[in-house]
């Protein structure tokens, strides 16, 4: 076997498999989210203005405006080795949030990727 072959080859294979190692977020849509709340102890944190979680929220979510000034800060307080379910209203806010949380050294996020919308879309509860 040549020495160029064999090198491309490894590349090949270990390259895909380490940028999906890299990626310590899980994304899940409103069901698989659904599922993980009811089935694990997680902490949710939604990252919308204090407005927005007034009109509805995740039952059980702590609000944390990624707008406020001590934003990590108020991350910083959280247990870092729970399971961490990440949103806003539609997932653009909650993915510039991401690499807070990442920086801060949670080990386990998840992100629900269509928001609080797509909850709300897939008939899921909501309190007030």
């Amino acid at each position: 076997m040549n020495r160029t072959f064999f090198i491309t080859t490894l590349l090949t294979l270990i390259i895909p498999a380490m940028s999906i190692a890299a990626d310590p977020v899980k994304h899940v849509k409103a069901d698989e989210a659904a599922k993980i709340i009811s089935a694990e102890k997680v902490v949710i944190v939604d990252v919308r203005t204090p407005d927005e979680f007034k009109d509805g929220h995740i039952k059980g979510a702590k609000n944390i405006d990624i707008m406020s000034a001590d934003f990590e800060a108020q991350l910083a307080k959280l247990d870092k080795t729970q399971p961490t379910l990440v949103h806003c209203q539609a997932g653009g806010r909650s993915t510039r949030a991401l690499p807070s949380f990442e920086k801060l050294g949670f080990t386990h996020l998840i992100h629900l990727d269509d928001g609080f919308g797509g909850w709300v879309k897939a008939g899921k509860p909501v309190e007030k």
